[in-house]
């Protein structure tokens, strides 16, 4: 390249004018996409509204998925957020992966934070909730017979770091069993208090378990965990984004959660919250060049990540707030309602998770009474096109149903037509 066309070309760079290289501002054009869809001209308590959430999703034809508890969908709109920061990425490689974007990066953990109303000095950009169930278990410094509480609805995620990384050192994993189908925060409380003993150092916990779709009491438990000492951390997987949190009003120390499920990011991007006096406990999983450095930034320290997927974590913020987190939250209890309202009187079905909507969300289990949920999975994707997760252990013999906001009445029309069709 000539020297003149060199300096030119570094000039256009520098003041962001050169258009392979200029970063859109995704809220705004989210807002455009909103407008040229429709979207802002429906009433948006109506089906009609959810109808048009639905087609920012490109699902393969002819799938009805109610699995997005085991994975989430981007929009179109945060899948070309994220392309256009790939192809910015892959136009520039080393400015962008080193220093160029560090401003975005920022931009979007500011977002995170408010999402959660905490502080951005609260918050780590990482991979997904294993990552930070791996980077808390790994950080302690636990003497045997010192104790950690884990129910027995833990997913493995949350439960393997703790054996790998404590219990072989001699440190005593306590497994309380929770009820299926509790009929009061208070039953679920008392399980954390009658497990306490004066070795607890640490409870780790879901805020909505994997296996039956049951909110866990977080807030309840922290309080009484922190009266004595104890540590709370939290796997928010099943959480982050389906209904509103306050992460203080929460009060757990950390809170970990894969943003690929119900904020519908990219894939492989994870959020981590640690409460400001709480981070001195926290030890990183890598540690690279810059590890000095005593911000919550030391636990993201990977030298080289993907970041267009974290920067798409931004636009996928933008998607959820366009829409609404007061909104969203009221979808999540409205579809659960709607769902109940057409099984829970039919003899043929049981619903394995409780019914207050203080302990159960947009993930609902459900037993064919008489069948083998294998066999009812099976049949709802070859018959119907139906794809859900079945799931085995702790005698639930039942499908998982998820409700995304890309969930409209319709679709659950269908499902329960076809879930009474294989009850037949």
């Amino acid at each position: 390249m000539k020297t003149a066309s060199r300096r030119r070309f570094l000039k256009q760079v520098s003041q962001g004018t050169l258009s392979s290289f200029a970063v859109p501002i995704f809220g705004a054009d989210l807002l455009n996409t909103w407008e040229s869809a429709g979207l802002s001209d429906v009433e948006n308590t109506t089906e009609a509204y959810w109808e048009l959430i639905k087609s920012q999703f490109n699902f393969a034809e002819g799938l009805h998925y109610f699995n997005n508890a085991s994975l989430g969908a981007s929009s179109t709109h945060i899948q070309q957020a994220t392309n256009t920061f790939r192809n910015t990425l892959d136009g520039f490689p080393s400015r962008y992966m080193w220093g160029g974007w560090d401003d975005e990066k920022e931009e979007v953990r500011k977002k995170v934070a408010k999402l959660f109303s905490v502080s951005s000095e609260e918050i780590a950009l990482t991979h997904n909730t294993t990552e930070g169930m791996n980077l808390i278990a790994r950080s302690f410094d636990l003497k045997p017979g010192d104790e950690v509480i884990l129910a027995n609805h833990e997913h493995a995620s949350g439960s393997i770091p703790w054996e790998v990384w404590q219990e072989s050192k001699g440190i005593k994993l306590v497994r309380p069993e929770l009820p299926i189908l509790p009929e009061t925060v208070s039953d679920l409380v008392e399980v954390y208090k009658k497990a306490i003993t004066p070795k607890t150092k640490v409870i780790s916990m879901c805020h909505i378990v994997n296996t039956n779709g049951m909110i866990l009491p977080v807030k309840e438990v922290s309080k009484m965990a922190h009266e004595k000492g104890i540590l709370v951390a939290v796997d928010g997987a099943q959480s982050a984004g389906m209904f509103q949190i306050n992460l203080h009003d929460l009060g757990c120390d950390f809170y970990t959660a894969s943003s690929h499920k119900w904020l519908f990011s990219p894939k492989g991007v994870g959020i981590f919250y640690a409460k400001k006096e709480s981070q001195q406990y926290l030890k990183p999983l890598i540690v690279a060049r810059g590890y000095t450095d005593t911000s919550i930034r030391r636990l993201e320290n990977y030298n080289t990540r993907n970041l267009p997927e974290v920067l798409g974590l931004g636009a996928s913020i933008d998607f959820h707030n366009t829409i609404g987190s007061e909104r969203i939250h009221q979808r999540t209890f409205e579809l659960k309602a709607y769902f109940r309202s057409k099984i829970e009187k039919d003899s043929r079905f049981t619903i394995k998770t409780p019914d207050s909507d203080k302990l159960s969300g947009a993930i609902q289990v459900i037993e064919v009474n008489g069948k083998d949920v294998n066999d009812v999975k099976n049949q709802l994707w070859e018959e119907y096109g139906i794809d859900c997760r079945p799931m085995f252990s702790k005698g639930l013999n039942a499908l998982r149903l998820s409700f995304a906001l890309y969930i409209t009445k319709k679709d659950i029309d269908y499902l329960v037509k076809a879930l009474k069709e294989l009850a037949t």
